[in-house]
This record gives structure tokens, C-alpha cells and sequence, in this order.
């Protein structure tokens, strides 16, 4: 007869101590290596006062738009996803040269993303890798983009990202005037807590498949006070108490099924906000689906929402254009081109001035 029994662990006893360093057969698939905190990285860059100031102001100016009192069109337009800091900068210029021009009737906003989401592998943003050869030097790329980002905030543009790993939204979200959270992650409860706690507006995109749902109920979670697990400013777990964003909306994206723009799905879109009890407050993706994964028909997707506007439809709020310095898009490469986008492809500067040009003349009368 086996005598043996199990045992379970005492419960008061200390837990063993798992090195991440190999020496444990429960550790030989990952390692780590340290990086600086949020805190340390702001200190060493930081955002200093007059230019803190411009950022809270710019964050009202996009709140402004989004909630109806000021009537122009929020356009938050620029790369697919920055990797050339130069490139980047030269847009930046450009972009803000054009604002004055629109200011009247477009409120622009530079798209400033560091990340990436992937479908299955491929590069994942500046702040993963900003040598762009797969070494992942996350230090650098973190002390790089926030650096990027500091120098066109200089330039006088409100910047927009995509927060796709809620640990770096502390080292880069207090220069950002508006935020994205994509169609895939919108689902994510993590990113609706995330959000919960940010002071500034964010747009929540439909789902990959065209539906509405995983993007209203994250903005309607995402209004509420949450308590979660985190981070604090100095990297340490903490349990975080946020108070509710109300300055989150919808953004149509399109989906599987195609584009979401036209007036048809406005007006569905406007309903289901409204039977939920939700002000309709819409912006429309002028890239992905909308555009058929073409960026040169993005023009186009930008005059049928002008249309619609100069037509009474005051929910659209604000459009989202992928806008380089050239068009298309490239491999990633060892020889690349400059301003030439290396993640989706993108408007050149040229056809993006003159259709944000005619934008503001049409919506002028």
C-alpha cells in the first residue's frame, strides 16, 4: 500500500525565490533587463512650465471641438507611425506652417504614434526598437520619442498617439492632447481602466468587424471610476483610483464587411449613441477600411465627410488621416527612403495640404 500523501504548502510559509536569469526551469523563456521609470525619464525630459501650459490648453481646444462648442472640424493627421526622427520633424514643420491657414475651420492635430500594433509579428514602434533592426534597445527608444515628441510640442502642434501598452502611457501621456485606442484593444479591459484616469480626450475605434458594441461599451466604462492594478510614476505596483473620463467618443474606423463613413452609417452610428444615452460625438478614420486600405483615397473619404457636415451632420466632429512626407509605403530595409512610411501606407505631404486646404475653403462657404 503507497503510503505517501501530497501535501499542499503552507500558506504562512515564504514563497521561493524564481531568478529570472535562467537558473530556474520556470524561467528559462524570458528574461528582463531594467529601464528607466516614468519619473526618471521626465526628469531628465522634461515638460517645462509655459509649454505645460500650451498642452493643457490645446487638451481644451480638442475637448472643445469633440463636445460641439467649438465648431470646427478636429483633423488629427501625420505618419502611420514615426521612425525617422528627421523626417518626422520636417513633417511636423510643414504641418505647423499649414495651421494657421485652417485655423479658422481645423483644428490640427499631429499623429505622432511610437507604437505598433501587429497582427502576428513585424516592427513595433520607435519606442521598441528605434534602430530598426530588431535589437529592442527600449531605453533608447523610450528617451528618443519622448525627446521626438517634446521637440514638435515645441513647434506649437497638440500630438495625438495610439496607447497601446498601458506601462508606457506614464513615460509619454502628459504631452499628448488626444488619444487613440485601436480597434483590437478597445475590448481590452485593461485599456477602458487605462483610460478612466487620463486627463484628456480619447477616441475609442469600432471593432475589426464594423461593430459599434466593443466600442461604446468601452467608452461607456471608461466613464466610470475604476480601481485597478498599475504602476506609479516611480515603476511600482500600485492599485490605481481613477475618477471616469467623460471625454471619450467613436471613431469609425470601417471593418471587415467595408467602410463606415458614408451618411447611412453616421446616422445608425448617431442612433446607437443616442439610444444609449450617449452624445453623439463621431470621428471618422479616413484610413484602413474607410479607405480600402488605399491611403490615396483618403481624399476622398475626407470630402464625403465635409459633405455630410455642410449638409447639418454636426456628431462628425473630427476625421483621421495617415499623411507622410510621400506616398505609400515601404519594406523595412537597411536602404530606406525618406519620409517614406515603413508601416501602412500614407497621403504625401502634397495631396494631404491640398485636401486639407479645400476642407477648410469648403466648410468657409
Amino acid at each position: 500500500m503507497n503510503s505517501s500523501v501530497s501535501v499542499l504548502p503552507d500558506r504562512h510559509a515564504p514563497l521561493p525565490v524564481i531568478a529570472l536569469d535562467g537558473s530556474s526551469p520556470l524561467a528559462t523563456r524570458r528574461s528582463s533587463q531594467p529601464l528607466p521609470t516614468p519619473a526618471e525619464l521626465r526628469l531628465r525630459l522634461p515638460l517645462q512650465g509655459p509649454l505645460a501650459a500650451r498642452v493643457r490648453e490645446q487638451r481644451d481646444a480638442v475637448r472643445g471641438v469633440l463636445a460641439g462648442e467649438d465648431p470646427r472640424l478636429l483633423v488629427v493627421v501625420g505618419p502611420c507611425s514615426l521612425h525617422d526622427s528627421d523626417a518626422a520633424l520636417d513633417y511636423a514643420r510643414r504641418l505647423a506652417t499649414l495651421a494657421p491657414q485652417v485655423e479658422d475651420q481645423l483644428l490640427l492635430v499631429m499623429r505622432a504614434y511610437v507604437e505598433k500594433p501587429r497582427s502576428t509579428v513585424g516592427w513595433k514602434g520607435l519606442v521598441y526598437d528605434p534602430h530598426l533592426d530588431g535589437s529592442g534597445d527600449m531605453a533608447t527608444g523610450l528617451a528618443l520619442s519622448r525627446r521626438l515628441l517634446l521637440e514638435i510640442a515645441e513647434l506649437g502642434l497638440p500630438l495625438a498617439s495610439e496607447v497601446l501598452q498601458p506601462l508606457l502611457a506614464g513615460y509619454l501621456d502628459d504631452l499628448l492632447s488626444w488619444v487613440a485606442i485601436g480597434a483590437r484593444t478597445s475590448e481590452s479591459q485593461v485599456h477602458r481602466e487605462l483610460v478612466s484616469g487620463l486627463d484628456l480626450a480619447v477616441g475609442f475605434k469600432n471593432g475589426t468587424d464594423g461593430s459599434l458594441a466593443v466600442a461604446t461599451d468601452a467608452m461607456r466604462s471608461a466613464a466610470h471610476p475604476h480601481q485597478h492594478f498599475g504602476v506609479d510614476a516611480q515603476g511600482r505596483p500600485a492599485r490605481v483610483q481613477t475618477l471616469g473620463n467623460p471625454d471619450t467618443h467613436l471613431v469609425l474606423r470601417g471593418g471587415h464587411p467595408g467602410p463606415n463613413y458614408q451618411r447611412e452609417a453616421v446616422d445608425s452610428a448617431c442612433a446607437a449613441l443616442r439610444q444609449l444615452g450617449m452624445a453623439p460625438r463621431i470621428m471618422v478614420d479616413c484610413s484602413h477600411a474607410n479607405s480600402g486600405k488605399d491611403p490615396l483615397r483618403q481624399p476622398a473619404v475626407l470630402a464625403e465627410v465635409i459633405d455630410q457636415r455642410l449638409a447639418g451632420q454636426h456628431a462628425l466632429r473630427g476625421v483621421m488621416l495617415e499623411s507622410h512626407l510621400f506616398d505609400g509605403a515601404q519594406a523595412l530595409s537597411c536602404d530606406l527612403r525618406y519620409g517614406v512610411s515603413i508601416t501602412d501606407g500614407c497621403l504625401g505631404w502634397a495631396g494631404t495640404e491640398s485636401c486639407l486646404l479645400e476642407a477648410a475653403r469648403r466648410l468657409r462657404g
